[in-house]
């Protein structure tokens, strides 16, 4: 690692509203260990410092989340390893819906990971012991974590070790997103208003993320070449130029259990490489 007194690795999961961020966030503290999960979510203004947008309130914009505090919150877990105390998590008390992939890939997973901790194996040096550590791993996730302009470029640049984005297409995000009851927050519950998806959520991630997209177009393939300049990782199969894609032949939709495959490896790799003592 570039700092010794590092106590954590974090990782940040982003993408579009209902692309599968948390369920793929706690599959995976379920078969790494030393983990825990740090949401965006528990990062939102109160209802009263909202922007406004349609004459609806605006959940889904960076004026709504305090990133300094976030950027606290990840300089806490670095230094100390441990969920910050000042942090009063609500989103875990949300529901993802029933998860998709199989008991069976999860055992198998998890077998994987076992494996790679066994001694003599990668994965021994960075987490020598299944009771104890002295490094962790912190997974971060959030409808938009990855930014080339403040206050997310500090974040991104500097606060995340690995960066891995999910894709989704628009209609089934919003299918995802109608299914929903509501999201848990600071004032009480909060349930999508008619439109809101149309209106908000998806031009709010259109215009947000249209810097790591071919030609800007968020239905379209990632952009290999950006994303290889940021260090964010994604599916081979949905990105394009510079990343071995299929170009606007794309496919955004990518079932959970090949996504959280992808993780798994993906992780494990990321971890050795981040730890190796060079």
């Amino acid at each position: 690692m570039t700092n010794t007194n590092r106590k954590a690795i974090v990782v940040g999961i982003s993408g579009a509203s209902s692309s599968g961020k948390t369920t793929l966030a706690r599959l995976l503290r379920d078969v790494f260990p030393h983990t825990f999960i740090l949401h965006e979510d528990d990062f939102y203004r109160p209802e009263t410092e909202l922007p406004t947008k349609h004459d609806l309130l605006d959940w889904d914009c960076a004026e709504a989340i305090n990133f300094d505090d976030m950027a606290r919150a990840l300089e806490h877990i670095c230094a100390e390893g441990t969920f910050p105390p000042f942090v009063d998590s609500k989103e875990d008390q949300n529901s993802v819906g029933q998860c998709t992939v199989p008991e069976s890939a999860i055992s198998a997973a998890r077998s994987r990971v076992e494996a790679w901790l066994a001694p003599g194996q990668p994965g021994h040096a960075i987490f020598p012991s299944p009771s104890s550590a002295n490094l962790r791993l912190c997974i971060l996730d959030g409808f938009l974590l990855f930014g080339p302009d403040p206050p997310l470029q500090r974040i991104t640049d500097e606060l995340l070790d690995i960066k891995l984005l999910l894709t989704v297409s628009r209609q089934k995000a919003t299918a995802r997103r109608d299914a929903r009851d509501g999201y848990v927050t600071l004032e009480g519950f909060w349930a999508d208003p008619p439109g809101y998806v149309d209106k908000i959520v998806w031009p709010n991630y259109a215009a947000s993320h249209a810097w790591l997209f071919e030609d800007g177009d968020v239905e379209k393939a990632l952009d290999g070449e950006v994303l290889a300049q940021k260090n964010i990782l994604a599916l081979p199969g949905v990105v394009g130029r510079g990343g071995g894609g299929e170009g606007d032949g794309v496919k955004l939709d990518v079932d959970m259990q090949v996504t959280f495959e992808w993780a798994v490896e993906t992780l494990m790799r990321k971890l050795e490489e981040i730890t190796r003592v060079t």
